[in-house]
């Protein structure tokens, strides 16, 4: 579907931070900022609690003139002696290609032997996907990934895209940030629609790692209304990037240590392409209400029509748009992200712990 690019009057992701983050996917030991020390500051201190080094090369005013490859060599020789990385990533910022820095070059002058990729990328592109693909995109040259799994990512980033603009945060030129409805009114109508015997689908579509948290709501919900007819459901299939792939698989083993009964639906890295097959689900299982957690949007509306949905989202500008599309109930699970990164267990959401306080 083609899509009118918009301009946006709200913060949007960055393609650099989203480089960061493939990188850490492709399981990279040591990621390089070529520019500034304060680029992308947050994400990269997040992504070390990750266990990500993330260096830069602190490029300053007269190198922005000059140029900046021998601190970059720098840089790239000490990351190899001191930390002894399997792989590594430089990653470009909007210096490095306003200077127009040779990467790749650096990466050949400074003498290192550790599989080394360069990404040139800038914060300047209208989506987020940008960084993905050209971190992607050199990885497979490398073998790091099958051209398979190339072509399989982009498709996917499209697909996630697509979603954000037709029914999510980017759909709209300016959306009000929410907290959503209270944590206890969802709740305590959750429960009583798992009690009351009515036919129920509970589905996990989450996006990568804040699987983590998402997850432990379905487990909370299982956890207080076991004998409820809900049928469980989560994107914890085992395809995708490194990462991706070990991440669902050590959720759903504790899942289903726990217990709770699963039916698997697409993959992590899927969420936005994993619409249609949800309907699906959702049309084979008729259900009277819906408890849906993660990416909630990626289902279309009509799936929806007359059954009764309770949501869950980490985006304060997610809020209007479900809302609008029929939703009852919208919850939101402030700093979540944050929360899952560096975890290797699932971690206690907070509508989740009100839920077993509820039962």
């Amino acid at each position: 579907m083609a899509l009118k690019q918009m301009k946006y009057m709200q913060p949007r992701p960055s393609s650099i931070v989203a480089a960061l983050y493939t990188a850490r996917d492709l399981y990279v030991d040591v990621a390089i900022l070529h520019g500034p020390s304060g680029c992308s500051f947050k994400h990269a201190r997040l992504l070390e609690e990750d266990g990500m080094r993330v260096l830069t090369t602190s490029l300053a005013d007269h190198e922005f003139i000059f140029g900046g490859q021998q601190p970059l060599e720098a840089v790239l020789s000490y990351a190899e002696k001191t930390f002894a990385p399997r792989r590594m990533a430089v990653i470009g910022t909007c210096v490095s290609m306003i200077i127009g820095e040779d990467l790749q070059s650096a990466i050949r002058n400074a003498g290192i032997h550790t599989p080394t990729i360069s990404v040139d990328i800038h914060a300047g592109f209208p989506e987020n996907i940008a960084g993905v693909i050209a971190t992607l995109e050199p990885a497979a040259e490398l073998g790091w990934i099958s051209r398979e799994e190339l072509e399989r990512q982009k498709y996917l980033l499209g697909k996630a895209n697509e979603v954000e603009r037709l029914r999510g945060a980017a759909s709209k030129p300016y959306i009000e940030p929410s907290r959503g409805d209270l944590k206890h009114h969802a709740a305590e109508r959750l429960l009583a629609l798992a009690g009351s015997g009515k036919k129920g689908i509970a589905i996990m579509n989450a996006k990568k790692e804040t699987a983590y948290m998402f997850a432990d709501e379905l487990l909370a919900l299982f956890q207080a209304r076991p004998e409820a007819p809900v049928t469980y459901v989560a994107n914890l299939e085992e395809r995708g990037l490194p990462k991706v792939r070990e991440d669902a698989n050590r959720i759903r083993r504790e899942l289903e240590e726990r217990g709770l009964p699963l039916t698997l639906c697409g993959a992590l890295d899927e969420y936005g392409a994993n619409g249609d097959a949800l309907a699906a689900l959702i049309r084979q299982v008729s259900p009277d209400f819906a408890f849906i957690v993660g990416v909630p949007h990626a289902i279309p509306p009509p799936a929806l029509g007359g059954i009764e949905c309770i949501s869950v989202t980490n985006g304060p500008r997610q809020v209007e748009p479900l809302r609008e599309t029929g939703h009852r109930f919208v919850v939101v699970e402030v700093d979540l992200h944050p929360r899952t990164l560096g975890v290797r267990a699932i971690v206690e959401s907070e509508l989740g712990a009100v839920i077993r306080s509820m039962a």
